[in-house]
């Protein structure tokens, strides 16, 4: 996982880390200065956001207490005057987060209307009562459904047998194409597996982390989370009476999966770090206390995560860090079994595992950072496990060989008679396929399984692609395989789509390479016609290196005309190889149809462009991923697609943090920021291993406890504590969630409260009782900032996750205020 964990506690000689102390608090306000805002740059383009009332609210501001004694690594201290906002048992930081959520009412309000509209418009273009594609898992087809004024899905499924004219002899023998479901009737023998809108009745917050039916199809495993935080309950449902049969199994993390008799399943418990470090078995219906630990990872640089294989005899356990992982393998049939390691662990190699019947695919980095596919026998099965050390790799056959400069290969789906790997190429994702020249058989597993090399030679076709013309003449499209789950699939399912082009699901056939289309997403007023007046393309932007070349993939109307006029919008993340690639969303849609020009920039930090990519975007070269995002901002402006002043940025999570950087770093350059759940004080969270996330995530920054230059570089950028005084910055919304586990609501309240401090400037008003607070308070206010024209807003989830609110309703009304706080300061308010 990323940006999220908990607390341990190391030691390094010469440095220390006090932490957060748990104190009444003394609030202050910060007072409006009545002298008029030189505010230049809304004169400059024109635009007069609406302003609050004649005499508002004003900004709540915490005390300043400087951390004693301060803060100190390699020579360097920092008294951090709010890390106390970092104590979330302190009820005075509550009361602060509360009147937070109070001012961002106040200066929100006037934006009401705008809210409710973009609220209207993202149902109008939403079919509420819908359906998906159904998935094949054994003998069902699967799918979800969601009804007009229901918040959460209802998964459904439909016997194979009942829609398809199959005889019971025959149901292994998968159907060329997934059956016609009807948004607006119940299927043929149509059952509800869970329905998450009963499930969720009461409760403020609910999400489903993940489900599995069991192998004989009569109960379904699955994860509840009530608050927000990722920490579930295992919750066992028997199918036909929706009957809860266990839910004894708590605070366990992401995984579930099941043994072949449909008598136990697996999943994963987190350490107080919110680290996934154990894998265990529970026996449905028995004593959690009975439950048998399969898997113990003791470094806490690694995490632990599985998944249930295509073939249904293995479960794929892994266990990775940033540059290294290792992969066993657990038998379904024989769960008594301890898993078996197939790829032993050798420092920066990342490697995954796929059973494919008869022999294993794997793709590694050990010849290239880019990716290699190799074949490998299948291990034997033993009590004990197996050990790194018991690994041969002599064993494993090259089938694509991997190349520095060539494609990045991420992924590889077995089935019985094909398979799909997933990979970028030119910054767009790409899938190819291959298809077994020899059948699987008992035989040629079991002399897999005895180290017996086959004639890899004769087992797979060559590779050949998926969509061969998706990318032609520069088509921006975004493929992705839909995740099937049965061994026996004889189609290639893929989703299509990009930012102006809603899902579509097509479906290949890999003996002749045919493809038709199952479904595409229906989008009231956003029909073909509708779309053919924008324009979605890829442009690439020279950064300020001279030589590198950004993607970006950008969205305007077909007659839209660089004059530099234009209001624009620009995403980024960066961070973790993680490609930001795009896709569709209704969300986007009333901004791009007021003329808004948005843009994706695909930076460094990133995995668009590769391994590559995403190394020469993190540790000693983070800095990379921010001025590319500058260099793509500046761009925008100086080709004329947007108006200076005019630009809005957002980025959440890890892209919060650069949100938070580039703000700090070309503050003239943005309008208005938006940086959700924001990784805001960054270099105090690495440097404190008893967070959710840190140990683990020292290779991603860097250790900046034991590595000076890490620590320097880190200072230099982590946002909250590079704010500086007397600076104009952008109006600012940032929002969090109390329950958020990945990134702690202390970080964005810190930084909300620092900038706060830094634009107060020094000219004295007169106090004045805080509408928002119990005392009157004698502030300061008349810097560069005026909290009115620019105003600096923090809005807190009091239930609720890193995701935000659960619900597709509370969604929709949190983004549609966000996104009314960015229009209104770039001149679009209605």
């Amino acid at each position: 996982m990323t940006r999220g964990s908990a607390r341990g506690s190391t030691s390094s000689p010469g440095a220390r880390i006090e932490p957060a102390r748990c104190q009444a608090s003394t609030l202050t306000a910060m007072h409006h200065s009545s002298a008029p805002s030189d505010n230049k740059q809304h004169h400059d383009a024109g635009i007069q956001p609406p302003r609050a009332q004649a005499q508002p609210p004003v900004p709540p501001r915490a005390q300043s207490r400087p951390l004693d004694p301060p803060r100190s690594f390699h020579g360097d201290s920092f008294a951090d005057p709010f890390q106390w906002l970092r104590c979330a048992d302190d009820p005075a930081v509550i009361d602060l987060v509360e009147k937070e959520n109070a001012w961002a009412d106040h200066v929100t309000a006037p934006l009401r209307a705008l809210s409710d509209t973009l609220v209207s418009e993202f149902k109008a273009h939403t079919v509420e009562t819908d359906v998906t594609v159904p998935i094949r898992i054994g003998q069902y087809w699967y799918f979800d459904r969601t009804e007009e004024g229901s918040q959460y899905v209802s998964h459904q499924r439909v016997p194979v047998t009942l829609v398809n004219d199959e005889s019971p002899a025959h149901v292994d023998a998968a159907p060329l194409s997934p059956p016609t479901i009807h948004a607006d009737r119940p299927a043929p023998g149509e059952e509800t597996v869970i329905d998450e809108n009963a499930q969720a009745a009461g409760e403020e917050f609910f999400s489903v982390g993940e489900w599995a039916p069991s192998p004989d199809g009569t109960r379904v495993a699955w994860l509840k989370d009530t608050s927000g935080d990722e920490r579930y309950t295992l919750v066992v449902t028997d199918i036909a009476s929706g009957r809860t049969v266990d839910e004894q199994v708590t605070n366990v993390g992401y995984g579930v999966a099941w043994s072949a008799d449909s008598a136990s399943v697996l999943y994963t418990r987190v350490d107080d770090a919110w680290r996934a470090c154990q894998v265990w078995l529970h026996v449905v219906g028995e004593d959690p206390a009975h439950d048998r630990r399969l898997l113990d990872e003791p470094d806490e640089r690694f995490e632990v995560y599985f998944e249930q294989a295509r073939d249904p005899n293995w479960v794929v356990i892994t266990s990775a860090s940033t540059s290294t992982s290792e992969v066993w393998l657990w038998p379904t049939l024989q769960p008594h079994h301890m898993p078996v390691s197939v790829t032993g662990r050798r420092p920066g190699v990342l490697v995954s595992a796929e059973p494919a019947g008869d022999h294993l695919l794997l793709i590694h980095t050990a010849d290239s950072r880019e990716g290699s596919l190799a074949i490998a026998p299948l291990p034997q099965v033993r009590d004990e496990g197996g050990a790194a050390e018991s690994v041969d790799y002599s064993t494993w056959h090259t089938l694509i060989e991997g190349d520095s400069q060539g494609p990045r290969l991420l992924d590889v789906e077995a089935y019985e008679s094909m398979c799909v790997i997933s990979m970028r190429r030119d910054g767009q994702t790409w899938l190819e396929y291959m298809t077994r020249t020899a059948p699987t058989t008992p035989e040629a597993a079991a002399a897999s399984a005895r180290q017996h090399r086959p004639d890899y030679a004769q087992i797979w076709s060559e590779p050949r692609a998926v969509l061969p013309g998706a990318h032609d003449n520069g088509a921006v499209l975004t493929m992705n395989t839909v995740g099937q789950l049965d061994w026996h699939d004889r189609l290639i399912l893929v989703e299509c789509q990009s930012i102006t082009q809603p899902p579509r699901t097509v479906a290949v056939d890999p003996r002749d390479g045919s493809a038709h289309v199952l479904r595409e997403k229906a989008v009231p007023g956003w029909d073909a016609e509708q779309r053919a007046g924008y324009v979605e393309e890829r442009v690439w932007v020279t950064a300020r290196d001279g030589h590198t070349r950004i993607p970006v993939t950008l969205v305007h109307r077909r007659d839209a005309a660089c004059d530099g006029r234009a209001a624009g919008w620009l995403y980024g993340y960066g961070s973790y190889e993680i490609s930001n690639d795009p896709e569709f969303s209704v969300l986007r849609l009333p901004a791009i149809q007021r003329g808004v020009v948005f843009a994706l920039a695909h930076i460094r930090g990133g995995g668009e462009m590769g391994r590559w990519w995403y190394e020469d975007g993190r540790r000693e070269v983070k800095t990379h991923t921010f001025t590319d995002f500058i260099d793509v901002g500046r761009f925008l402006v100086d080709a004329g697609w947007v108006a200076p002043h005019r630009l809005i940025a957002e980025g959440r999570s890890a892209g919060g943090l650069l949100m938070g950087a580039v703000t700090n770093m070309a503050p003239d350059l943005f309008r208005v920021i938006l940086a959700g759940v924001p990784f805001v004080d960054a270099l105090t969270s690495i440097l404190d291993p008893s967070l959710p996330l840190t140990v683990g995530e020292w290779e991603e920054w860097g250790n900046p406890i034991e590595d000076r230059e890490i620590y320097t570089v880190m200072k230099s950028y982590s946002p909250y504590e590079n704010v500086a005084d007397g600076v104009e910055y952008p109006a600012i919304m940032a929002s969090t969630s109390i329950n958020d586990t990945r990134v702690l609501f202390g970080e964005p309240l810190k930084w909300v409260q620092r900038l706060r401090q830094a634009t107060a400037g020094n000219t004295t008003a007169a106090g004045r009782a805080s509408e928002l607070g119990s005392a009157a308070v004698t502030t300061t206010f008349a810097g560069q900032s005026d909290p009115t024209e620019r105003p600096i807003i923090m809005r807190t989830q009091m239930v609720a996750g890193h995701r935000g609110p659960s619900g597709r309703y509370g969604h929709w009304a949190s983004r549609a205020e966000e996104f009314a706080f960015a229009l209104s300061q770039v001149g679009i308010n209605e």
